[in-house]
């Protein structure tokens, strides 16, 4: 599971629709709909959140959001919380570089035409703010030299 931290709009296709995939099981497996990924590290900094499901559901709404501006069609009905307030988590630059550092991987092998619009620095997405730190403890993946 990869709940994106890096702003949406530098997600390559395949990445956002993964991402909105994911979301949707991070929002059963935080809302007990579900007996698998209960204990997915990526989900530490939701359910950190006062209302998890609210996070989750602002998180979701950025995903769409972002597919609407590209064209894509993601069905805002399956979002439990669409209009939750923004729950401002914190999220480090240090893992905002791995993330952008692990997209530019990524995008490298399944579409070298996005490397262009991967930026030197990422901005976190809606639902995060940067916060002055390294790689975050939650992350499972390997950095990418």
């Amino acid at each position: 599971m990869r709940l994106w931290s890096v702003h949406p709009s530098i997600l390559d296709r395949m990445a956002l629709v993964a991402c909105w995939r994911e979301a949707l099981l991070a929002q059963n497996v935080l809302a007990g709909a579900t007996r698998g990924y209960t204990r997915h590290p990526q989900l530490e900094r939701f359910r950190a959140c006062a209302e998890p499901l609210d996070a989750v559901g602002h998180y979701l709404t950025s995903l769409r959001l972002e597919a609407d501006a590209r064209g894509y069609s993601f069905d805002a009905s399956r979002i439990r919380r669409g209009d939750a307030a923004n729950p401002g988590i914190p999220v480090t630059s240090g893992q905002l570089a791995f993330e952008l550092s692990h997209l530019r991987a990524k995008v490298t092998r399944r579409d070298p035409a996005w490397l262009a619009q991967l930026p030197d620095t990422a901005r976190p997405g809606p639902t995060f703010v940067e916060t002055p730190g390294g790689i975050e403890a939650w992350e499972r993946g390997t950095p990418v030299a």
